[in-house]
């Protein structure tokens, strides 16, 4: 066999070679869509979990045409996220988001507490963000609550992964509006919110909130073109507050009732060092926790069992990295993470930044609610499942409890 005879077969049997190479590395893409069917968007943790099982810690899809990396355990994840959490803090672009311009007495019986969790974490957040707090009936905090968690639904699914990775199609008239129909009407409850407050701002006073210290920097800020401190970044930072610490939070202690109804002897191992520490006639306190070793272990395991936020914010590489021996290069990979390791608040430079405020909250709702109460499966129903129900939240199933005062 001649010279001229064996290049074309080299070349045939690198291909090859290479081909294989990423069919290691990743399922093989189809035209035009790459791997989106290859993905089950209504489950992506599971769909995730047996890409791994396949390809390993480290693989790539091909959503459309943007090009992802997935990262798996937490050996992938911190050297990612922080041995190259400089390169890798940037958010990928999100097409779609351009369009936004962005408890009663229960006296035993049985309740589903999800509702009560998710109103008292809203409070929370609305009296830092905006210096006040809402009755548990008013209308306007209720829909302001349904709009949160339908605007978290919307973000899960088909059809949202297609315009976000095929941005041509958010062109055509009335698509965008619904698929992102309840964060819309989200934005504009909480426009009016923000408009409100500043009728009320004065400049001359200490301020009440993050929104009259916001309003403050933006007074410094005037003329200045490339300050931060503007009016789509107050509203930025009042939204991601809200949609991002009502759920997770009220999520994480449907979670822990849920466990503590399930496994009674954690629940009275956890009141007994409650009573050893406070006692029963004052309220829990943030300097307790030092003195509550267990308490403070079993809030871990809640959120370790819980694992509400499994793939963590996609990221961005803005330089060339290597991760786990593969080369990520520094065109727009977004990174899903799957961590292994108790990551609840994610790592590196892009780490939570409520995680101090997530801290307490969980703390303090915890104990004061196992505190005042023994909580129990109500009498003559079976025993609620733990199974997950999958969104862009992991929650618990639908489940009722009886709350007796201590």
């Amino acid at each position: 066999m001649g010279l001229d005879a064996l290049v074309p077969l080299a070349v045939t049997v690198a291909i090859f070679l290479l081909l294989v190479d990423l069919m290691h590395r990743c399922p093989l893409p189809l035209p035009g869509l790459g791997n989106l069917l290859h993905v089950d968007f209504q489950n992506t943790p599971y769909c995730f979990d047996q890409l791994r099982h396949r390809f390993g810690d480290v693989f790539s899809l091909q959503l459309a045409w943007t090009p992802v990396v997935v990262l798996n355990g937490l050996a992938a994840v911190r050297e990612a996220l922080v041995t190259c959490g400089e390169d890798t803090a940037d958010r990928p672009p999100a097409p779609i988001y351009q369009v936004l311009g962005i408890g009663p007495r229960s006296q035993g019986r049985p309740f589903r507490p999800n509702g009560l969790l998710n109103k008292a974490a809203t409070n929370v957040i609305a009296s830092l963000t905006c210096g006040r707090r809402f009755e548990y009936d008013d209308p306007r905090f209720l829909r302001l609550l349904d709009l949160v968690e339908e605007g978290l639904k919307e973000e899960t699914g088909f059809l949202y992964e297609v315009l976000n990775t095929v941005p041509i199609l958010l062109r055509i008239p009335g698509v965008a509006g619904k698929v992102l129909h309840s964060q819309k009407a989200f934005l504009t409850q909480l426009d009016e919110l923000l408009t409100e407050h500043r009728m009320t701002w004065d400049p001359a006073q200490p301020p009440r909130d993050l929104t009259d210290a916001f309003l403050a920097e933006m007074e410094k800020a005037k003329g200045n073109p490339e300050s931060s401190f503007n009016d789509e970044n107050l509203r930025i930072v009042v939204a991601d507050l809200f949609s991002a610490g009502m759920v997770t939070t009220s999520t994480t202690l449907a979670w822990g009732l849920l466990l503590m109804i399930l496994h009674p002897d954690v629940q009275r191992r956890v009141q007994q060092e409650i009573d050893d520490v406070i006692g029963q006639v004052r309220r829990p306190e943030m300097g307790d926790q030092a003195r509550m070793p267990y308490t403070t272990a079993v809030i871990h395991e809640v959120q370790r069992f819980g694992d509400i936020v499994p793939l963590n914010v996609p990221h961005m590489t803005s330089r060339d990295i290597e991760v786990q021996g593969f080369l990520i290069p520094k065109v727009g990979l977004g990174h899903f993470v799957k961590p292994e390791a108790f990551l609840p608040f994610s790592a590196g430079r892009r780490a939570c930044l409520g995680e101090p405020l997530a801290r307490m909250e969980l703390f303090l709702f915890f104990t004061c609610l196992l505190h005042r109460f023994s909580f129990s499966v109500p009498t003559g129903q079976p025993r609620p499942s733990h199974s997950r129900v999958v969104g862009f939240l992991v929650t618990p199933p639908h489940y009722e409890l009886c709350a007796v005062p201590r």
